[in-house]
């Protein structure tokens, strides 16, 4: 009793008023946490299970909340603990105090599990006053201590009385309490403004969160700091794969709307450029960030500046060695470490999101124009690169934009702490090795920016190349031409690798520079600080060399900001003459006539599509014309006079050279020669954005002969169409964007020949149903082949040469017998006389067959009724959860097996090794002051640190060596393995998809994943190395690493699940952006046409934002990581210097504490590279992952079986024979071809008929083992075809398909690809197919340009060259899949004259829809649903009246009756 009565009188020493509040507060809490008892046994204790729920989704503002007040008062009962065992004192004050916060940590648990403060956020008003109190009175403890401390101000005598003396556990609360305040107290509290957001992302399961408020902007300082709002988000991803509904929208600023809009406004009020306008509208943004990225700078050099002072402490010289210094030491580098971390988050997030916007401004001002301007010949490819490579640039530099006045602000601050710690001379030397360093890096970064030009020239070429080789993969294939394709894309590739090798060198010798500069610039100085005698401390020198590590960052980052400069000035450029160049050809838009007769007024004119003065015009106008509403119009011509173009003319997407051009009054409708289909649903195609009218869509479908291949399709008009229709027919194509057309009941349609691409049945029901009854009241022009088509319109037009020829109406042109249009109508009637009259005659009056059917075209490319149609287009493919081993394991091992991988680690050891030998030899050295002599001081550095550079310049070579070899690996199996792929992969995947593969993602491992993956086992290194030298300092220091290591990997465990799914993301998002802009550069006038404009702008804005927030979001998730990773190492850090501080100085080496300590400057920077890099890794190996996807493709039949191998002969006769051959696509699918067998005799004409979905197109497939037979075999003279192997089989078979393809190069390569053929043997076949003449015309001759798909070539010519391709090649068995349904009827009769005589010893099958070019066949097969329903010669079939084949006859001259018999 008498010992607690004496520690009862030193506590009766303590402050009265402070004492009555602690005990105020104490009684209060008793109270609050008594009646709350009372109350919860009154309520019988119900409430808990009620509320279990609601206790699992607390928020994390509750959960910390709990977390501070039970670490505060833990903190006071031990420094009570401490006060009675060590001093033996008991402290009234510090006891109340304690038990009060015990209370206050009770009542927080108890709020945790009740669900009201969950919802509403409030704490009882009595624990928050709490809060506030001790709050203050901590706060202001420390202050004057600190202040007393570091003898800053004089405070007065009477001070003390009133505040308490600062202790331990003030110090250890300081922290908690803020986070408290700032949580829960303060008027920038984000508790309640994040809990609107926090149901939709909790409880939502499924919907879509882009149209809700984002929750960044609705965050609090405080959460917005340490990226709290995006805590839901990772809750989502830690439960559930994340999809694009999960991911919230991105602020309302990076919106692509309010972006763009920004701009625009911008540009026009003050008409001034685009560079200066985006300046503009960011520069706000700009100055935000430059206030971080200021601070950033700052802080980081508080360390090299406060090393010397810390290192002086230990080394107790001077007068400031006391604890409490030290103390105040650490405290202070804990503070500069926390704001660069947090400043630099910022300031990283800030230049992300100003890049996020920037990018949506520019990508939608830059697809505005590519919709609003008319081209002379659209160049998709351009646009494509302004948005993939210029923009992308543009946004990508604003993150390092701010370097530009940084780097001399870094430069300043370094020469600031080198004058102060070794004077002027030194100082000066520093700042002279610094430009030296940095101009002896300038002719590495011009070399690496050129050899960086040299690649993208290079990869452009290849890209190329591959996107115009996907598109023709199945002519090639039926060529057999795919290894001739597949190694010029390998040469484009190995010259690409040329430059990629040189380029990765270069980047060696930077990284060397790189590595060493800090060493080299340190060795000159110090060389000068000895030859000038200039006083060398160990705290002066670490904090140099803190100061050169520094300096490392604006020597290596001075060219590349350079570089950066220039190619975003590029850049800008490009984009702003794209915009005022196609500005210029921009037409003007005419109202709707005031008379109510006059529909289309054609002015005299020139236009062309190239504006050449030395060339002629491509049309020319030479009279003005007036169309009346109601009118049809016939447009007719020989191939290449000029049709289309007159159309595109009228329309105005053909540049004037001369006149006022034509005026169309009211809306229009445009139907392309070559059809524009939208990837997208059969129904969306046909709609195009308007209301669907059940009845009336119903009519079109019927009138466009839809109807009945939307029954067979599997999901009818919901079935989804591929990539620029590819899973359609070409006469499936012109049907529905007829029916396009016709659905928007516009007020003039231009329809281009879109009867071509059908059969003649199909024809007529086309021009009945269409043109003269649903459109009988609208004005239509159209163009045509089918001269039976001319006597229905009121005008008809015939061009010849580009200039219309002849006008007026069809009896009337007829009547003048040396008219261009007679001359058409004779060989038209001389087609018709092979459909013999006679025949006509021999029809009798059999009984019917089993099946009548109705012939509709054939459908080209796989007609299963569409097989493809099934199943749609397959999305592209992700990987879940995490990126494989084998993966990586495969990365690593493609290069020599991983035999370097050893090497290059054991570099990086002996290089970490020797430069932090060389630092503490230095640091020890100049501990005490002639220890060493200064030559062996600067011999020994040098010696050093030379040994590092060696090590670190062998580093990075074996490095660029891995790197080179395993892009080169794994490119060539994957472009293998994409070429052995059978058509099916590529009916089915779109061609973007290979192309990301092949561009974005070989980028990725070209230049990036080797580096990023050494990276993380260099940082690996560094980080175990120093962790290493500070357990030498202190062992205590290992216990810690352990402890925060472990946090780390756990924090980096729970990113890394939503974070890889948003990398995943990020690419995928991409894509449909680059689809839709070339969708819509391709269909432009389309566009422009139906004036769907501002529909296809608002599906770009919201394709836009869908990657804004998964990219926004990408890089916030990673920021968030990295503040918690740094927050944790600055701790341990500070924790080190505590421990530091603590230790007695007989205890520890200043020269090897201090040497720890400078490179704990960098530990969290360190720390956060390692888990940041760690994580990337991940994300980027994906990209690995996706090119590995596509290795694994499964491949078509062998290309040769060598024991298998036909003889060079083969086929000799040309015999085919069917053998109850079953086809079906895959096994889920039904059978498409059921039990064929019949003969084609060798060396005889056989054409194949049937409806759409009969197999006609299957048999053809089937032949040229395109799809394997399930059943049956096919022989080709005795040959079982399916036991040779692809290349033997298709490289001895000829065919032409519909749909002619060109590629882009010369006439020679196009006709001639594998060089196989002489000049003359070129010239002769071009006579045969009227193509001489025309090609002729041109000076280049057989070199003659062909652009990318022919473009600059009509689709007729197009065709005559396919045909005279295969004429060149003079096989035994040819096949024509309508070969010639774009040319003029007199064209046609000479081409089908020419087959005769050419291929008079060949086996010839043809698939064609008109009945001349049938007729004359030896053997016609009319199949249905897959089975033979005639087969027979043309005569023998024509004998019964109700044969398919006769129906159809009687159709085609029925309909053409009338025009011959004129």
């Amino acid at each position: 009793m008498v010992v607690f009565f004496r520690f009862l009188r030193w506590g009766a020493l303590m402050d009265s008023s402070l004492g009555l509040i602690n005990v105020a507060f104490f009684w209060l809490l008793l109270t609050w946490v008594l009646v709350g008892v009372l109350r919860k046994r009154r309520d019988g204790g119900g409430a808990d299970s009620e509320n279990e729920p609601t206790m699992r989704k607390s928020t994390v503002f509750t959960v910390v909340s709990v977390l501070s007040n039970a670490i505060i008062c833990v903190s006071h009962l031990g420094f009570c603990l401490y006060e009675f065992w060590s001093l033996e004192t008991i402290n009234l004050v510090h006891i109340f105090s304690a038990m009060t916060w015990v209370l206050a940590a009770i009542i927080t648990v108890s709020c945790f599990r009740n669900s009201t403060t969950r919802e509403n956020k409030r704490w009882p008003l009595i624990l928050t006053s709490w809060w506030v109190f001790s709050s203050i009175l901590s706060s202001l403890s420390v202050s004057v201590y600190l202040v007393t401390r570091l003898k800053i101000l004089t405070l007065p005598d009477f001070w003390p009385d009133f505040v308490p003396q600062a202790t331990i556990d003030d110090f250890a609360s300081l922290i908690p309490l803020w986070i408290l305040l700032c949580f829960n107290v303060l008027p920038f509290n984000c508790g309640k403004k994040r809990s609107d957001l926090e149901h939709p992302l909790l409880e939502s399961e499924g919907g879509n969160l882009s149209h809700g408020v984002d929750p960044y902007s609705s965050a609090g300082i405080w959460s917005k700091l340490t990226f709290l709002w995006l805590n839901p988000l990772f809750r989502k991803g830690r439960v559930q794969k994340i999809q694009l509904h999960h991911i919230p929208p991105v602020p309302q600023s990076e919106k692509a709307e309010t972006a763009s809009s920004l701009l625009e406004e911008t540009l026009t009020k003050q008409k001034t450029s685009v560079t200066k306008a985006l300046f503009c509208s960011v520069w706000r943004s700009l100055a935000i960030n430059a206030v971080f990225a200021g601070a950033n700078t700052i802080a980081s050099y508080m360390g090299p500046f406060l090393i010397t002072h810390f290192v002086n402490f230990l080394s107790g010289k001077g007068d400031d060695s006391s604890y409490y210094y030290g103390l105040v030491l650490a405290l202070i580098f804990f503070m500069a470490k926390t704001l660069e971390s947090l400043s630099q988050r910022q300031w990283y997030l800030g230049g992300q999101r100003i890049g996020i916007r920037v990018r949506a401004a520019l990508m939608v001002l830059v697809y505005k124009k590519s919709l609003s301007i008319k081209y002379a010949g659209s160049n998709s490819g351009k646009i494509i690169n302004l948005i993939n490579v210029d923009v992308d640039r543009i946004g990508d530099f604003c993150l390092c934009i701010h370097g530009v006045w940084l780097l001399p602000v870094q430069v300043g601050l370094a020469l600031v702490i080198l004058y102060r710690n070794l004077g002027a001379a030194p100082s000066m030397t520093a700042l002279f090795a610094t430009v030296l360093v940095m101009v002896g890096n300038t002719p590495l970064a011009k070399r690496q920016e050129r050899l960086h030009s040299k690649i993208m020239e290079a990869k452009d070429s290849r890209i190329k190349a591959t996107s115009e080789t996907l598109k023709s993969m199945r002519v090639l294939k039926l060529h057999s031409w795919e290894d001739t394709f597949l190694n010029k894309i390998k040469e484009l590739r190995e010259t690409e690798r040329h430059w990629l090798k040189r380029y990765l060198y270069t980047c060696s010798a930077v990284a060397f520079l790189f590595w060493t500069s800090p060493t080299l610039v340190s060795v000159i100085t110090f060389a000068v600080c000895i030859v000038l005698k200039t006083p060398l401390t160990t705290g002066r020198v670490l904090s140099a060399l803190a100061t050169f590590r520094i300096l490392q960052e604006p020597i290596y980052n001075l060219p590349e900001l350079i570089s950066m400069i220039a190619q975003t000035k590029v850049s800008m450029n490009r984009i702003q003459l794209f915009i005022q160049e196609e500005d210029q050809k921009k037409l003007a838009t005419y109202p709707t006539s005031e008379s109510s007769e006059v529909s289309i007024d054609i002015e005299v004119g020139e236009y062309a599509w190239t504006c050449d003065e030395n060339l002629k015009p491509t049309i020319k106008i030479d009279q003005r014309m007036i169309i009346m509403k109601g009118y049809k119009v016939a447009v007719c011509g020989s191939v290449g006079s000029g049709k289309s173009s007159l159309l595109c003319s009228i329309l105005g997407e053909i540049p004037r050279i001369s006149g006022t051009g034509s005026k169309v009054y009211g809306s229009k409708a445009y139907v392309p020669q070559s059809a524009w289909i939208q990837t997208g649903t059969i129904r969306d195609n046909v709609l195009f954005g308007k209301e669907i009218n059940k009845a009336f869509y119903e009519d079109v479908l019927e009138a466009c002969a839809l109807d009945r291949d939307i029954q067979l399709w599997y999901n009818g008009d919901l079935s989804v169409v591929g990539e620029r229709g590819m899973n359609l027919s070409g006469g499936q194509k012109q049907r529905i964007q007829l029916a396009r057309a016709i659905y928007s009941e516009s007020d003039v349609y231009f329809l281009d020949d879109p009867f071509s691409a059908v059969d003649a049945h199909t024809g007529a029901h086309l021009f009945q149903k269409c043109l003269m009854q649903i459109l009988s009241q609208k004005t239509v022009i159209y163009v045509t082949h089918q001269l039976e088509f001319l006597d229905a319109s009121d005008l008809v037009l015939v061009m010849k040469d580009g200039i219309i020829v002849q006008s007026g109406k069809y009896e009337d042109l007829i009547a003048d017998p040396n008219s261009e249009l007679v001359r058409q109508m004779t060989a038209h009637n001389k087609s018709l006389d092979q459909v013999n009259p006679s025949q006509e005659n021999c029809f009798t009056n059999k009984p019917p067959q089993k099946k009548k059917i109705d012939l509709i075209e054939e459908n080209s490319h796989d007609p299963i009724s569409n097989g493809k149609l099934l199943d749609g287009i397959h999305k592209e493919e992700t990987e879940s959860g995490r990126v494989k081993w084998h993966v990586y394991s495969t990365f690593i091992t493609s290069a020599y097996k991983g035999g370097l991988v050893p090497v290059i680690l054991l570099c990086q050891v002996l290089f970490q090794g020797l430069q932090m030998g060389s630092n503490y030899w230095i640091a020890w050295a100049t501990e005490e002051e002639g220890r060493v002599s200064r030559e062996q001081l600067i011999g020994v550095f040098s010696l050093l640190s030379g040994g590092s550079s060696i090590f670190i310049l062998g580093r990075a070579v074996l490095l660029s060596t891995i790197a080179i070899e395993t892009a080169r690996h794994l490119f060539s199996e994957m472009i293998k393995a994409v070429f052995r792929a059978p058509v099916s992969f590529f009916d089915s995947t779109p061609s973007s998809q290979i192309l990301n593969r092949s561009s974005t993602d070989q980028s990725t491992v070209d230049t990036d994943i080797p580096y990023r993956l050494a990276g993380l086992a260099f940082a690996l290194i560094q980080l175990l190395s120093i962790i290493v030298l500070m357990s030498q300092v202190a062992w205590q220091v290992f216990l810690l690493f352990v402890s925060i290591l472990a946090i780390s990997i756990w924090y980096q465990a729970y990113y890394i699940a939503t974070a890889r799914e948003l990398a995943r993301m990020v690419g995928v998002r991409k894509a449909p952006i680059l689809h839709h802009f070339s969708e819509s550069v391709a269909g432009a006038a389309t566009i422009r046409c139906f004036s769907q404009d501002d529909r296809f702008l608002r599906r770009n804005l919201s394709l836009i934002d869908d990657y804004s927030r998964v990219a926004f979001h990408n890089t916030a998730t990673m920021e968030w990581l990295c503040v918690r990773i740094n927050f944790l190492f600055n701790l341990v850090f500070f924790l080190v210097l505590v421990i530091l501080v603590s230790l007695p100085r007989s205890a520890i080496s200043p020269s090897l504490a201090g040497l720890a300590a400078t490179y704990g400057l960098n530990l969290n920077v360190l720390q956060a590279w390692v888990i940041w890099n760690l994580c990337n890794v991940e994300n980027k190996m994906i990209s690995v992952e996706r090119i590995l996807q596509f290795t694994k493709i499964p491949s078509e039949a062998p290309l040769v079986i060598e024991n298998c191998r036909p003889s060079l002969e083969w086929p000799s006769n040309g015999r085919i024979d069917l053998d109850n051959l079953h086809v079906r696509y895959t096994p889920t699918l039904p059978m498409v071809l059921k039990g064929i067998t019949c003969t084609f005799p060798g060396e005889r004409k056989i054409g194949v008929v049937g409806r759409t979905g009969s197999g006609k197109s299957t048999l053809i497939q089937a032949l040229f083992r395109v799809v394997e037979p399930s059943e049956g075999q096919i022989l080709i003279d005795g040959v079982d075809i399916s036991k040779m192997g692809l290349k033997d089989l298709r490289s001895r078979l000829s065919i032409i398909p519909q749909d002619p393809t060109l590629f882009q190069g010369t006439m020679r390569t196009n006709l001639d690809p594998l060089g196989e053929h002489s000049d003359q043997e070129i010239w002769e076949v071009l006579n045969k197919c009227r193509l001489a003449e025309i090609i002729g015309q041109d000076k280049g001759l057989l070199n003659a340009r062909v652009a990318e798909d022919g473009e600059n070539w009509s689709v007729g010519q197009r065709q005559l060259v396919c045909l005279a391709r295969v004429l060149l090649q003079r096989r035994k068995i040819l096949v024509l899949d309508e070969a010639t349904a774009s040319v003029d009827t007199a064209t046609d009769n000479l081409i089908q004259k020419t087959i005769r005589e050419e291929t008079s010893k060949c086996t010839v099958i043809t698939v064609a829809h008109r009945i001349p070019t049938v007729i004359d066949n030896d053997l016609v097969l009319v199949l249905d649903e897959g089975k033979v329903v005639e087969y027979d010669s043309p005569p023998q079939l024509l004998k019964d009246s109700s044969s398919a084949f006769s129906k159809l006859v009687m159709e085609f001259r029925r309909r053409s009756s009338k025009s011959s018999s004129s």
